[in-house]
């Protein structure tokens, strides 16, 4: 009886470490859309009040954070493995290409691109780093251009980084090496004009002019 006792006061116990699951192995990098690149640095199974609960321990270097997602929550919260080098590529090709910005209010625009970032796909983060990335030539960006177009970035760049197994400063240089490719708005008249459509209702897409 005292035994009994004394093992139900104890408390919960991690049984050994498993080496795979789902396709994840321990010290593999992943993505997870609402942080980024994290490592997967353990994958345990706890008993939590009689019940196994099976966990992928993810640690965020830069963000120095560590998270215990549940096995069978990965889908729901998109846990995914570092994009293939194919994907890469195309991602970076997206940098080269032409702004595209909606004539809506910028609230609107700004809760898409927050949407996007945190989506987790590479070439959707793409997307933003090039609709809101800004030359030497153009107007400065707002602060919360600037705070959407860093996190973005920000993802991108680690993403980059952990596929071609660069360094972060090497990631952003190869970044800004293909956004310089890419066609850019560079009068104040242009971009002034399409400020002046920000209070329009409109979904039309509208490429920048070069």
């Amino acid at each position: 009886m005292v035994a009994a006792r004394a093992a139900a006061a104890a408390p919960a116990k991690a049984k050994a470490p498993a080496a795979a699951k789902l396709g994840f192995k321990t010290n593999e990098f992943i993505v997870y859309p609402a942080h980024g690149v994290g490592q997967i640095m353990a994958i345990e199974t706890q008993e939590v009040a009689g019940f196994s609960l099976e966990l992928f321990v993810v640690h965020f270097v830069k963000d120095k954070m560590t998270l215990k997602v549940p096995v069978s929550k990965v889908a729901a919260v998109g846990m995914r493995k570092l994009a293939e080098p194919d994907v890469v590529e195309k991602a970076l090709g997206t940098l080269t290409g032409r702004a595209r910005v909606k004539r809506t209010m910028w609230s609107r625009r700004a809760q898409e691109y927050e949407a996007k970032i945190n989506s987790g796909d590479l070439v959707t983060i793409a997307e933003v780093v090039r609709d809101l990335y800004r030359s030497d030539t153009q107007p400065e960006q707002s602060y919360s251009e600037r705070q959407l177009y860093e996190a973005a970035l920000d993802r991108m760049a680690r993403e980059v980084a952990a596929v071609r197994k660069l360094i972060d400063s090497e990631s952003l240089k190869l970044i800004e090496s293909f956004l310089a490719k890419s066609p850019r708005r560079g009068q104040k008249s242009e971009d002034a004009s399409d400020e002046a459509t920000d209070g329009e209702d409109g979904d039309e897409d509208v490429e920048a002019a070069a």
